[in-house]
């Protein structure tokens, strides 16, 4: 998995991770709003990285939490999806509107490998300062680029260019910025 390689999810060590991840979701999403040092050292235990000024709202739903990275002044709504099976980069002062998902797996399109578990994962990448509208989805192995505006409801199957707004399922570039 960590090489970008096939796998078999039902793997212990990726048992023993998944579970650290959800207790430490479970704790997040359950804390309280009037300690929020408490909120953002859960936060800084669950993720790979946390820059300073990033705020996450909860509830957030990870695979594994230690994948993704997320830089500073960047700004996550309420219930945000990041399965970061492979791993997920979130740039500085981004905004990421509520229910986003930002999704790495992957899944044979042969039904027999399908059907024996088989899973894979490509990154996500979001650039600096871009804006996912709410709702968005960011299927595996795209890249947002820097300053780009992602209208809500938007699916990104592609990668897009920086400073451009992308609209629609598939998202679409629809002007330059």
């Amino acid at each position: 998995m960590l090489a970008g390689e096939p796998y078999l999810a039902d793997d212990p060590e990726l048992a023993a991770d998944l579970q650290r991840a959800a207790e430490l979701c479970e704790r997040f999403n359950a804390s309280p709003a009037a300690d929020p040092a408490a909120r953002r050292a859960v936060l800084a235990e669950l993720l790979g990285g946390l820059g300073e000024g990033a705020e996450v709202r909860p509830p957030l739903y990870v695979d594994y939490g230690y994948r993704i990275t997320i830089g500073p002044g960047t700004f996550v709504n309420f219930g945000a999806v990041v399965l970061d099976v492979a791993p997920v980069s979130i740039g500085a002062d981004v905004q990421i509107g509520p229910n986003v998902q930002l999704l790495t797996p992957t899944h044979p399109l042969d039904p027999e490998r399908r059907r024996a578990k088989w899973e894979a994962a490509e990154p996500v990448t979001v650039g600096d300062n871009v804006w996912l509208g709410g709702g968005v989805i960011v299927c595996p192995g795209v890249t947002v680029g820097e300053n780009t505006v992602v209208g809500a409801g938007a699916v990104v199957t592609r990668d897009l260019p920086a400073n451009v707004v992308a609209v629609g399922n598939p998202a679409r570039v629809v002007r330059e910025l």
